[in-house]
């Protein structure tokens, strides 16, 4: 089986019309970068520490890309506020985030983007979320 990239199931997401094919196609899917990208855009208990907007990046090439997200989801905790990426200089934290977005899909790097402004992914409710993650958002 291939994984797919997570703005692959996102986009199969916002192209299914009911909310039982969406869960469906969350739960085929579910790992855990796709569920830190849903929680982060959608728990309002998920601070960023990070600039609103993009930075200013340079998007690798989208069949040649050196890093996944299913790999780099990790470096999240660098960036919510709160946790160890507090300790860091503002600038440091910042390399890091364009680190993550220049290394991963282009199309991934727009969901993370999308993650930090807040911007909920195409075609999921929070209903959706729940059923098919129960639990996964806190607020």
């Amino acid at each position: 089986m291939i994984n797919k990239y997570v703005f692959e199931v996102l986009d199969e997401i916002a192209s299914a019309k009911k909310k039982e094919d969406k869960v469906k196609i969350l739960k085929k899917n579910a790992n855990w970068a796709l569920r830190d990208i849903i929680r982060g855009s959608m728990d309002k208990n998920v601070l960023w520490n990070l600039p609103e907007g993009s930075p200013p990046y340079k998007e690798s090439e989208p069949h040649n890309h050196p890093s996944e997200l299913q790999r780099d989801y990790k470096q999240f905790v660098w960036f919510v506020k709160g946790g160890k990426g507090d300790k860091l200089p503002a600038f440091k934290r910042e390399r890091i985030f364009i680190g993550l977005l220049e290394g991963v899909h282009p199309g991934d790097a727009k969901l993370v983007i999308n993650m930090i402004n807040k911007k909920s992914p195409k075609g999921l409710t929070r209903p959706i979320v729940e059923e098919a993650f129960p639990g996964l958002l806190k607020d």
